[in-house]
Parts: structure tokens; C-alpha cells; sequence
């Protein structure tokens, strides 16, 4: 055994494009750190819907080169087994052949990342073209059907800790994959055997200028209304990522008051010096931002995670700030929207609050609920609008069909200037939607593991001994939904219906997480009524949480 995971090291180590990832390889064979090495070799990092992301490193469960160069291989495979034209890889004959545009953020090794995989679709006689410069996810999203491409790719973890990265891919609507490509996309990766049987040129791919950008911003004017106020004060943070550029000159176009900047934040940095996960839903993330606002005294303060494609939003909370919750950020955006006259479908996933249901229903919209995730969101018939509860907002689907940090800000700042015009705020605007249809108080309960298999007990244990009641509150219901239902397909994931109550627990697609998602319904008769039912969706939720994690088991 120990001399077989040696060989398939060196194996491995001999193939490796990359310096560091070779020197790093080197010595733990060296050191015959069998323990070490077997965490690398006991398998693949899994390519699916989520495409790929892991700790960068050496070895098949790491992000490498050559873990990248593999993926690219496949992804190049299968969009030519699709029909996709294209030409033998040599110079000259790619011309009339399919486009793939590859974006990146600027993490550790994602420029490299972006070039090896231009290189290999140019090797397989596809044409690439890679964005200037790390840019927004969403901009590669829009650069997708801008360009008439048929895929994309971006480079990046989002929100993950620094030593992750990841692999994101999109088919040519400009939506992220869903099964089955992704699994035959998986297929062609692992029928890649060695490297040396994937053609990488040293050129022959385009290096794209700031048109596409141009494009993107140009497109963001038809998020605001023509004669919308403009005068909603902000502070910004980029979160130590790539949105700062993009968003600036959004708001400039757009004729916002320039939002002040967290500076410490504010310039990309791989290491992310001033936060221990760069996700504003984290703990302390937004420590500085909250410091920031009581210096300047915005009306609002908005985040975007490292490659902007979500944005959070706090406010003025007495006399300090609070984040608000991505539901809240959801129904507000909605309600705008619906008194703008928006038209069309407005979708959420299963985990976001069922408000945005009755708001649509009272509009007289159409509502959808998705599986998790924009790659289901986006992919809704008609779709206008569409949102999840991980602060992931998409406000322009023509243009983005996937979330994007940058639009949603813009909205979200036309709404608290025209709030403020009217000597009222986002609060007051929640209060309101809270008489109109009852709070619906939302909380999640998050375990972040070492060991996965903890993951797939809780999940097993729940499904052997499912509980008959939640906080006092009887269940009514309870959906296995590996199953599937009459309108999602199957899913790993449990939800539970209480009397008027929601659970719904769920293993993350991007992080070693079991995540529980919790509402409550609380009737509100008049605004009289919004301390108490605050109190007791409050009191309701912390009973959830208690009687769920005894549950679950850990």
C-alpha cells in the first residue's frame, strides 16, 4: 500500500506543470509523510455542478495546475462531442470555432489557472478568450451571451478561505451547469489519463480589452428606473476581492454619492488579512465596514464577497448597524420591483423565505422554488427576478443569468433613495411588508466539520428517527427530498413543515457544512403588533435551533 501511494506520487509529481506544487510534492515524498499524502491521493477532487473547488495544493484532492488542465481537457471534450465547432488545435484553424471566455479573481494561482485553461481550449481547436484582468464573476456571466460564446469559465472560490480556489463553469445561455452535463463533463475529465496527451500552446488565445467591461456597465443603467432618486449616502467593501473597480463605476454611472470605502478592504489580497473567512455572513466580517459607517453616517452599508457576485446590506439598528438577513435583502428588492410594474416570474430556492411567494401572489406574479443555487434559479421560465437567502440577488436576467453583487447594490441603493426622499428607510419598508403578510422571521443553524462522514450521519440519523416536533411545534409534514417532488428533482436534503414553521437541512455543495434552514410565521395585525411577534419569532427560532441540534447529534 505505502509503496503504491509512493509511485502514484511520483507518478503525479512528474507530470506537474507547476514550481511550487512540484517543490511541495518533492519534500512530502521526501519525508515520506504517508499520512499527508494519502489526504491527496485517496481519490479526485469531484468535478459537478458546482464544477470544482478545494484547498490549492499538490495531488488529484487539491487545486493545481494540473487538476485544472484535466478539467479543461474534459469541459473542452464534451462541448465538442455537443456539435460544437471547431478546428485541430494547430494555428490558423480555430477561426470559425466555438468561444469559450474564461474569467478569474484574484486568488492564489487563479491567473494561472485562466491561462492554462485558455491554452487547452485553444489545443483542442476552440478559441478562448480571457477577461483583461480579475474581474467580477458576473461579468464573465454577461461577457458569456455578450459574446456569443459557447461557455465560460471562471476562476474562482468566492467566499471560501484563502487557501481554497475553484472552477466554475457555464454553457452558452450564460447559466451555470446542471446535471447531466456536469456528470458528462465529469466523464470526459476522467478519461483523461496523463497530461502529455493534452495539447497546451504557448498561444493562439485572446487576451480581451475593457470592451466587455464597458458592455457590462453600459447594461447596468437598465437596472434603475429613468427618474429614480439618486441620493442614498453608502459606505463599500470589497472584501479583500475584485468588486471595488466594477462598483465604483457603476455608482459613478448611475450618479450615486461615490460610497466611501473600507479601505483596509478595499484592494484585492489572496490572503484576506482582515477577516478569518471572507464572507460577510461570517462572524467579524464586517467589523470594519460597521466601523466605517459610525465614522461617516451613511444611510446604508453594502458588501460584496471576494468576486462580487453576492451583496450584503446593513442599516442603521438604533444606535449601531445590522447586517440585514439575504431574505430580507430579498423581499425588499422584490417589493421595489413590484412597485416599479415589474412583469414576469419571480423564483427563489427552497432554502429563502416563502415572503417572496406572497409578495408575488398578491402582484399577481408568477413564483417559482428552485433546488439551491442560481445554476436552478436562473434556468425559470420567464424569470424577472430571482434570489436565495446566501445574500445572491438577480435583478437583470437578460443580462446576468446568475447572481451578481454589482446590480443588486445599485437596486438596493435606488430603493433607500427613494426612502429617504419620503423620510423613511429600509427598516420602515420591512415593517410594512411584515403587516402586509405577516413576519416572516428567517435564522439557519450551520455546523462546519472536519470530518464529512459526520455530515452523512446527522443526515443518516435524521432520516432513521425524524422528529414529530420542532420547539413545541407539531411537524406536519416530512419530505425526504433524495425523492424528488411533483417540481424539484431529487436533492440531498430533508424538509420538515410545522404549523407555521420551516425546516429544511441540507449538506453545503461548497463547504464541509450541514446547513439548516429555519422560518417562522407570526401573524402581524397592525404595526402595534410588530414588537410582540418579533419576541416570539425570536423565542420560536432559538427553540428550533436547540431541538435540531440535539437532532442532529453533533
Amino acid at each position: 500500500m505505502h509503496d503504491d501511494l509512493i509511485a502514484r506520487a511520483k507518478a503525479w509529481l512528474a507530470e506537474d506543470p507547476d514550481a511550487d506544487t512540484r517543490a511541495e510534492l518533492a519534500a512530502l515524498i521526501e519525508a515520506n509523510a504517508t499520512k499527508e499524502l494519502e489526504a491527496r491521493f485517496a481519490g479526485t477532487l469531484q468535478f459537478g455542478t458546482a464544477g470544482l473547488r478545494g484547498e490549492l495544493g499538490a495531488g488529484p484532492l487539491r487545486m493545481n495546475r494540473s487538476v485544472v488542465i484535466r478539467a479543461a481537457a474534459g469541459l473542452a471534450a464534451y462541448l465538442k462531442k455537443q456539435g460544437v465547432p471547431h478546428g485541430d488545435g494547430t494555428a490558423g484553424t480555430n477561426g470559425t470555432a466555438g468561444l469559450v471566455v474564461i474569467g478569474y479573481d484574484a486568488r492564489h494561482k487563479s491567473a494561472d489557472f485562466a491561462r492554462d485553461t485558455a491554452a487547452v481550449m485553444t489545443g483542442a481547436g476552440l478559441r478562448a478568450a480571457v477577461l483583461p484582468r480579475p474581474l467580477p464573476t458576473p461579468v464573465l456571466a454577461f461577457a458569456i451571451r455578450h459574446l456569443g460564446a459557447v461557455a465560460g469559465v471562471e476562476v474562482t472560490a468566492s467566499h471560501n478561505p484563502p487557501r481554497d480556489n475553484g472552477y466554475k463553469v457555464y454553457l452558452g445561455d450564460g447559466s451555470q451547469i446542471v446535471p447531466p452535463a456536469d456528470a458528462e463533463i465529469a466523464a470526459e475529465i476522467d478519461a483523461i489519463t496523463t497530461l502529455t496527451a493534452v495539447p497546451r500552446p504557448d498561444s493562439g488565445w485572446e487576451t480581451l480589452g475593457d470592451d466587455v467591461l464597458d458592455a457590462y456597465l453600459a447594461r447596468t443603467d437598465a437596472v434603475l428606473a429613468a427618474d429614480s432618486p439618486r441620493t442614498a449616502r453608502t459606505v463599500y467593501t470589497a472584501m479583500h476581492g475584485v468588486g471595488k473597480d466594477t462598483l465604483l463605476a457603476a455608482f459613478a454611472r448611475a450618479g450615486f454619492p461615490e460610497p466611501v470605502l473600507v479601505a483596509e478592504q478595499a484592494e484585492p489580497d489572496p490572503d484576506f488579512p482582515t477577516v478569518a473567512f471572507p464572507n460577510p455572513e461570517e462572524p467579524g466580517a464586517m467589523d470594519l465596514a460597521f466601523a466605517k459607517a459610525r465614522e461617516t453616517d451613511p444611510d446604508l452599508v453594502i458588501a460584496n464577497d471576494p468576486d462580487a457576485d453576492r451583496c450584503a446590506v446593513a442599516v442603521r439598528d438604533g444606535a449601531d448597524w445590522r447586517m440585514l438577513r439575504g431574505d430580507e435583502v430579498g423581499a425588499l428588492l422584490a417589493a421595489h420591483l413590484v412597485t416599479r410594474g415589474a412583469r414576469g416570474t419571480f423564483a427563489e430556492s427552497i432554502v429563502s423565505s416563502s415572503l417572496l411567494g406572497s409578495i408575488a401572489g398578491k402582484a399577481g406574479l408568477p413564483h417559482e422554488e428552485t433546488l439551491t443555487g442560481f445554476k436552478w434559479i436562473a434556468r425559470v421560465e420567464g424569470l424577472r427576478y430571482g434570489y436565495e437567502e446566501a445574500l445572491g440577488y438577480c435583478v437583470d436576467p437578460e443580462g446576468v443569468r446568475d447572481k451578481d453583487g454589482v446590480t443588486a447594490a445599485l437596486l438596493i441603493t435606488e430603493l433607500a433613495s427613494q426612502l429617504k426622499e419620503e423620510g423613511r428607510t429600509l427598516p420602515d419598508l420591512l415593517d410594512d411588508l411584515a403587516v402586509e403578510h405577516g413576519l416572516h422571521a428567517t435564522d439557519q443553524l450551520s455546523v462546519r466539520v472536519e470530518d464529512l462522514s459526520l455530515i452523512a450521519d446527522a443526515m443518516r440519523r435524521l432520516r432513521e428517527r425524524p422528529p414529530t416536533e420542532l420547539a413545541g411545534l407539531t411537524v406536519t409534514r416530512t419530505e425526504d427530498l433524495t425523492q424528488g417532488t411533483d417540481t424539484l428533482p431529487p436533492t440531498d436534503g430533508l424538509r420538515y413543515t410545522l404549523d407555521g414553521a420551516r425546516v429544511i437541512v441540507r449538506p453545503s455543495g461548497t463547504e464541509p457544512k450541514l446547513k439548516c434552514y429555519l422560518e417562522v410565521v407570526v401573524p402581524v395585525p397592525t404595526r402595534a403588533d410588530l414588537a410582540p411577534a418579533h419576541e416570539k419569532a425570536t423565542t420560536l427560532l432559538t427553540a428550533i435551533k436547540r431541538d435540531l441540534s440535539a437532532a442532529l447529534g453533533i
